[in-house]
């Protein structure tokens, strides 16, 4: 039986991928039309989620540079709300989901044809609708705000009105880009979606550079859109059609395809989850006090780098390989790949957890105070950002979670779950937030994605599609006892080092990233964890 973990075999008239030098086999990767395995897309997708997530914070320390934690800013973080919220309601907030189910059915049966003809229809009905929306959320944005950001300042509500309306287009850019990624992904070509995120953020700091002194803070809403339509749309359209996808308009409202993709989005579409939902709570509670929505996401964004290196990118590079799976019958195997995948995703976000929990306040410090974001803004920050810190396993867990159930096809149960949770969750927003402040919806929010995760595996488990007896339970084992043991050593270091400036910062992480990756690498092989092994065995075959 063939292992998806493995590479993919090449002609016997190749050099074997092992006698290539690692540089080569890296640029490999690179390579547009390279078609990859789990581990190489996993990979891949990392190591761009990881460089996306540092311009991710060049671009947050840029923001925080020039306009702080403030009115402008706060306006800036909620005009995001409404075109996420269309992007949710309308296309189920990520359009490859439904595709890659769709289309990898259709490749499975030998019939991309009539899978192009289907991904032309949705396409077509999508773009009306989502231009619709367009025009009706440039009309009714001041009432939307007025609702959803209720403790504004007139003032702040209008920035927050202007700005929503310039990004607007932003979820078209988005769907369109997302299917014809997934087009890309069925096909195992991941380095277009590599790739987008970084041009995205990038754009978003460029609007800035170019339009700031003109324009103010809605120069950056400027650059999420340049982002969205040349990172995503117009980059993917591309690289969809180099491998051969033509698009045509049509309005074949009968096809079978767009009532299977409506079918399959229609949950995602209605469910609000708190992975989505989380955001817009805080946003809420938030906007009764000036700079705290903008801290919090400074906060999120920074938690957010690593939980998007583990979680996202490796579910993103997983739902193929589950869907191809599924749909060839290859259940244990299924089964076998997601419980693989959770065991080492989350054995990594605790040894991750260690260091951000250790090292939170001089990371918080260093990235982004300066200019308008002062010490309190900075010393507040990284409470939040600790607090979120505790959580990482669970964000993690859930991305590959809610992808299995994708790649079977079944969209309503983790909707159905997600509904549940939020609403369950909240009361706990509420009674935290007004016992503890922004403190206690920090709580609120690891409360939430742990009630969130614990649905997602508890129903795969009763299904008997993923049970729980299959995660590797002595490895987790051993990564928990090196977290605590690093993260002891991580105190250790902030007693001895304490911080008083940015060089002190500085110094305090290269001493603490040391010290973590000494302790908890010598706890592991101490323990006897297989973890070390085989990252040495993947890098250095």
């Amino acid at each position: 039986m063939k292992d998806l973990d493995q590479p993919l075999a090449v002609p016997p008239a190749a050099t074997p991928a092992a006698s290539r030098p690692v540089w080569k086999r890296a640029l490999a990767l690179l390579r547009p039309t390279h078609r990859h395995s789990v581990f190489s897309a996993t990979i891949l997708l990392m190591v761009s989620t990881f460089v996306s997530g540092v311009i991710g914070l060049v671009r947050s320390k840029y923001i925080a540079y020039l306009f702080g934690a403030s009115v402008a800013t706060d306006a800036y973080n909620a005009a995001f709300q409404l075109p996420d919220m269309i992007a949710y309601f309308l296309v189920g907030g990520t359009a490859s989901i439904a595709f890659i189910a769709i289309l990898s059915r259709y490749r499975e049966s030998g019939n991309e044809a009539e899978g192009e003809r289907a991904l032309s229809v949705i396409l077509t009905v999508m773009v009306c609708v989502l231009g619709l929306a367009m025009v009706l959320g440039a009309i009714f944005a001041p009432w939307y705000v007025r609702i959803f950001m209720p403790k504004f300042t007139p003032e702040e509500a209008a920035l927050c009105v202007r700005m929503t309306r310039i990004m607007l287009p932003q979820p078209l850019f988005f769907f369109v880009g997302g299917v014809f990624g997934s087009v890309l992904l069925v096909r195992k070509v991941f380095t277009y979606q590599a790739i987008s995120p970084l041009v995205y953020n990038v754009a978003i700091i460029l609007g800035g550079v170019f339009l700031a002194k003109s324009m103010g803070v809605s120069s950056l809403a400027v650059g999420v859109v340049a982002g969205a339509f040349l990172g995503y749309l117009a980059l993917n359209f591309w690289g969809a059609h180099r491998v051969g996808m033509r698009f045509r308009l049509s309005f074949n409202l009968a096809h079978p395809g767009l009532r299977e993709w409506i079918r399959l989005s229609l949950p995602l579409m209605l469910g609000v989850t708190v992975v989505t939902a989380d955001k817009w709570i805080l946003n809420y509670f938030a906007s009764g006090t000036h700079g705290q929505i903008s801290r919090l996401t400074y906060a999120k964004s920074l938690f957010t780098a690593p939980m998007a290196v583990l979680g996202q990118a490796a579910g993103a590079a997983s739902l193929p390989f589950f869907a191809s799976l599924f749909s060839q019958g290859r259940l244990a195997d299924f089964a076998a790949a997601v419980n693989g995948s959770v065991s080492r995703i989350v054995a990594f976000s605790f040894l991750l957890s260690a260091w951000m929990i250790g090292l939170g306040y001089p990371a918080v410090d260093l990235v982004f105070r300066g200019g308008s974001f002062h010490h309190g803004d900075a010393v507040e920050t990284a409470r939040y950002f600790t607090i979120f810190a505790v959580s990482l396993f669970l964000w993690t867990a859930q991305a590959i979670y809610a992808r299995a159930f994708y790649a079977a096809g079944n969209t309503f149960a983790p909707m159905a779950a997600g509904v549940i949770v939020t609403l369950a969750s909240l009361p706990v927003y509420w009674l935290l937030y007004h016992a503890a402040g922004a403190i206690g919806l920090s709580f609120a929010s690891d409360i939430a994605i742990l009630l969130q995760t614990g649905a997602l595996a508890i129903m795969l488990h009763h299904r008997k599609m993923v049970r729980l007896s299959g995660l590797e339970h002595a490895e987790l084992g051993r990564a928990v006892l090196a977290t605590l043991v690093s993260l002891t050593a991580l105190f250790g270091v902030r007693h001895l080092l304490p911080v008083t400036g940015r060089i002190a910062d500085v110094i305090v992480l290269a001493a603490g990233t040391a010290v973590w990756l000494a302790v908890a690498g010598a706890s592991l092989q101490l323990s006897g964890s297989a973890v070390p092994r085989q990252l040495s065995a993947r890098f250095l075959r």
